[in-house]
């Protein structure tokens, strides 16, 4: 399991070989979706059924990429544009007001505080599926049904987001330096970007990365709200087996289109997210 090395007065703990084992396991188990995806979509209807099927990628992957991007019913990029529209808004609206939201519940001394913080946070134990109903008449009277706007509205800010940002804050920002700004002449508004902001920057990243996929995910919501000629992309990608027969390569094609952007995102920002929750670790 685990090593001590010996470096002057300091024990360093080193893992073992059992660490490194279980972290390779849970790495295969992650990625073994993902291989499968590939495996199936680059084949063709016949291979998930194949009792031999082969364990190394066909070479139909691109003919089926194209299949679906072409693919009338799916209406790709108009999905893969809605998608990126929601999933951008939603997450940036949930990081603006769960940090204004955070910052207010954790430092600011108000009547009814911890009242509504708890209403807040007990709002977290409501189904969604209980607020279907009432939210699908509100979105017909205002007229938004088979809009963005009724998949973008609902969900500018989240209970969890609160949370999230208010017992980071609390951990984050002493009390000390919201006085010390206000001392050198700085308003409320100043204090919340020159002090707050930057104490909050790694977990806004966090509640950024993990807002935008599950925007970018959702399926129930939008599949209610929205028709066919505007769906995200979960739902367009719903239509490829519609059908009575199912095209297994061609789902998982589409499922696996669906990751990329993800993809890029993590790659683009995995490394400023690291550097972010570092700093917040040594700073804290």
């Amino acid at each position: 399991m685990a090593r001590t090395l010996k470096r002057g007065s300091a024990d360093i703990l080193r893992p073992g070989w059992f660490v490194y084992a279980a972290l390779a396991a849970v790495v295969v188990a992650a990625l073994f979706p993902f291989y499968w995806s590939l495996l199936v979509g680059s084949g063709d209807a016949s291979t998930v059924r194949d009792p031999n099927m082969s364990w190394i990628p066909g070479g139909n992957f691109l003919d089926n990429a194209v299949s679906v991007i072409q693919n009338p019913a799916v209406n790709f990029w108009k999905a893969l544009g809605n998608s990126i529209i929601v999933s951008t808004t939603v997450a940036v609206s949930t990081v603006v007001l769960s940090t204004l939201a955070g910052f207010a519940f954790a430092r600011l001394r108000f009547k009814g505080n911890g009242v509504l913080y708890v209403a807040v946070i007990a709002t977290m134990a409501v189904p969604v599926q209980l607020g279907v109903v009432p939210l699908y008449i509100l979105m017909a009277e205002y007229g938004w049904t088979g809009s963005l706007g009724a998949v973008i509205v609902p969900a500018l800010v989240t209970a969890f987001g609160v949370f999230w940002m208010t017992q980071y804050l609390q951990q984050s920002l002493p009390y000390e330096l919201i006085e010390a700004a206000r001392v050198d002449g700085c308003n409320m508004i100043r204090t919340f970007w020159h002090v707050a902001v930057p104490a909050a920057r790694p977990a806004a990243a966090m509640l950024f990365l993990f807002t935008f996929v599950t925007a970018w995910n959702n399926f129930f919501w939008p599949l209610i709200i929205l028709d066919q000629s505007n769906p995200t992309l979960p739902v367009a990608l719903s239509m490829l087996q519609a059908n009575y027969f199912v095209d297994y390569s061609l789902v998982l094609t589409g499922v696996l289109l669906a990751t990329v952007p993800l993809l890029i995102l993590f790659v683009f920002t995995g490394r400023q997210l690291v550097t972010g929750i570092m700093q917040g670790a040594l700073k804290g």
